[in-house]
């Protein structure tokens, strides 16, 4: 859009452009400037427009893109232009990721792209990697608390093993994913440090406070993110004498986003990580992003803002890189983080799927889906151009923040509910097997979230433990239940290491003094090689787990109505213990494939007249895409084992 106030002063920012950058080669750079600067200058005078250094922020902003622009090398540049003519690319079915940690997975990332056969063998082409930037020694909130934006900790490697990773994947197409810390710095960072020495233009970087008035007043309505290990949002520095906003732990100081100097600096980062190879860039705690006296500070209009600016300012310098949102909000909330009021994702193309998640270890508990379907019906649609990342476990806990009123649609008691899941999760239910442990405890809200691997919160630890093969494979097969909706959802599936071998809870971390009141940590593990290696020994869990994934990917690849494009119909049946869905082919609408996941350890029907069999299946050759065979059929009954699922189609 052409508008006159924006584009003169584009033009005096361009006339005032630093010598070094007029001579260099700008005409991709020119081009997307002046299409997205309207939005630019627009966004940016809504936020910091009233300042009386408005122009020269603006002109510092647009030096900043230019800046990173010219460092961009020649084949990120390359992919940019590729991703321009193909920006569907990444709603493709035919990417599975996996999340994991560096030193986790592998010793460092010279040894990580060693095992890149891993993820070939598996199918697995997009890898996150969790935060590997300095951190403080010790505490560091899993790596969440950075003390250099610029450098990898030295436990991973170097910036060149990260080059030789980057490029290892791009010959096998793998994907890249890095995260990007914005809401806070650790207090060990250079801000941080100058801000403790008394420098003003630092301690404007950050919330800073000589008394507690006005902490007090946030406190009155803010909640508290680590109540157990890390009450109130507000921490005394001795060095300065005054009180810091620290929302997550006291190491942890959020950034002021109303100071446009923090803004540019964090842009200028997420360009740099663009330019080191990058492909997607996920946004840790962007519901944090703005704080606002009398709101909880989560999910502020100016938070969006932000990330739309920082969309925009990415389209002009590294157009190829997409955006996760990090927000693990309420399901009216999240689909927010895609952009409002928009056709196309406006604001990050992808963003975590936390209600599907959440409501999965619901139908894990109960046995049924009721709870599952009407949180899917309460999901508001996603924008074209966005993506869900649909996942089962991550490095975080399980919130259990379902809707209370989707909890009393299904004639639960929201109260009651959420503490029977508590306790069935951490094996206080009856005759649960689940080996979860409770996190975040909140003694004035009573909540609690739930810690835990896959295997070992679905009953696989206790089973192996107990010598019972029949629990064994009931674990088993409800892994793969879990997993096949992931895969099917609509999204791109996101794995979580270890999970694909049976990894149980690794409880070494109450060793570690550091680690050892956060038990998040016992689903952070170490790989065992050797017990990876089982994948390769038929009759074990490892081997059993493994090939099952690895066909379900390969699978998942060659179905076309797996790809995301609002493509998926929720099914109301009357039976309880099942979820059904369809998803349907973009191009061909009357190409479906019909998924059904009963999530009960006794067998189930579905009456597929119920559901209108003729406009799921044509004829009679009913067959499912996953095992290739012709399910269990009487007359018009589908008939469907414990923790089973099924992707059907007449093709």
């Amino acid at each position: 859009m052409y508008e006159q106030v924006s584009h003169s002063l584009l033009n005096e920012i361009l006339t005032d452009l630093k010598p070094e950058i007029h001579k260099k080669d700008l005409r991709h750079f020119y081009t997307r400037l002046g299409a997205n600067f309207y939005s630019i200058h627009s966004l940016f005078a809504v936020l910091y427009g009233k300042r009386d250094d408005f122009k020269a922020q603006m002109q510092k902003l647009v030096e900043t893109m230019a800046g990173q622009y010219i460092q961009r090398p020649a084949h990120l540049k390359q992919s940019d232009l590729a991703r321009e003519n193909d920006h569907n690319w990444f709603l493709s079915q035919e990417w599975v990721g996996m999340a994991q940690y560096a030193d986790g997975y592998a010793k460092n990332l010279s040894e990580l792209q060693q095992r890149v056969h891993y993820f070939l063998e598996l199918g697995v082409n997009m890898i996150h990697l969790m935060p590997m930037m300095v951190c403080p020694q010790g505490a560091s909130d899993g790596g969440y608390a950075v003390s250099d934006f610029r450098q990898i900790d030295q436990r991973f490697g170097s910036l060149e093993d990260l080059h030789n990773l980057a490029g290892e994947f791009q010959k096998h197409g793998i994907l890249l994913t890095l995260d990007v810390v914005l809401n806070h710095t650790s207090n060990e960072h250079e801000w941080a440090q100058k801000a403790k020495n008394g420098d003003p233009t630092y301690q404007e970087y950050y919330y800073i406070f000589d008394n507690r008035e006005v902490p007090d007043m946030f406190e009155v309505t803010m909640p508290e993110v680590f109540p157990e290990t890390s009450s109130g949002n507000f921490t005394w520095d001795e060095d300065m004498g005054k009180w810091v906003m620290t929302v997550f732990n006291d190491y942890q100081w959020d950034l002021n986003y109303s100071n446009p100097a923090v803004f540019i600096e964090m842009v200028d980062i997420i360009l740099y990580w663009a330019n080191q190879g990058a492909d997607i860039l996920r946004l840790d705690a962007v519901a944090f992003l703005w704080k606002k006296i009398g709101s909880i500070c989560q999910n502020e209009r100016e938070a969006h803002l932000l990330l739309q600016l920082m969309k925009d300012c990415c389209q002009v310098t590294a157009p190829g890189v997409l955006f996760i949102a990090e927000a693990i909000v309420a399901p009216v909330e999240i689909t927010k983080y895609f952009g409002e009021d928009a056709i196309n994702a406006k604001e990050c193309e992808i963003a975590y799927n936390a209600s599907l998640m959440a409501l999965l270890w619901d139908a894990v508990a109960t046995k049924n889906a009721r709870l599952l379907t009407q949180g899917i019906k309460s999901l508001p649609d996603k924008l074209e151009r966005a993506t869900w990342l649909n996942y089962v476990r991550c490095h975080d806990d399980i919130g259990l923040g379902y809707d209370d009123n989707d909890i009393r649609a299904v004639d639960y008691e929201p109260h009651a509910h959420r503490q029977f899941l508590i306790d069935y999760y951490t094996g206080k239910y009856g005759d649960s097997s689940s080996r979860g442990l409770p996190f975040g405890h909140n003694d004035k809200t009573g909540d609690t979230r739930i810690s835990g691997s896959l295997a070992s919160l679905v009953g696989l630890e206790a089973a192996l433990d107990s010598g019972d093969q029949a629990e064994t494979e009931d674990a088993i097969k409800t892994i793969l239940l879990l997993h096949s909706l992931i895969m099917s959802f609509g999204g791109i599936p996101l794995l979580y290491y270890g999970d694909e071998i049976g990894t149980l809870n690794d409880n070494s971390y109450l060793e570690d003094p550091a680690k050892a009141n956060d038990s998040r940590w016992a689903h952070r593990p170490h790989i065992n090689w050797e017990k990876a290696e089982l994948r390769n020994t038929p009759g074990t869990v490892e081997y059993k787990l493994f090939s099952a994934l690895k066909k379900m990917i390969a699978v998942r690849k060659e179905i076309s109505a797996f790809a995301d494009f609002n493509n998926r119909e929720l099914l109301d049946v009357e039976n309880p213990h099942l979820f059904v869905f369809a998803r349907f082919e973009y191009i061909q609408p009357t190409n479906r494939v019909l998924v059904v996941a009963n999530f009960d350890s006794v067998p189930q029907h579905l009456n597929l007249e119920d559901i209108g069999r003729k406009a799921y299946f044509r004829n009679d050759t009913i067959r499912d895409l996953y095992s290739g065979e012709k399910p269990a059929m009487f007359n018009t009954d589908l008939v469907i084992p414990p923790y089973q699922f099924y992707w059907l189609t007449d093709q």
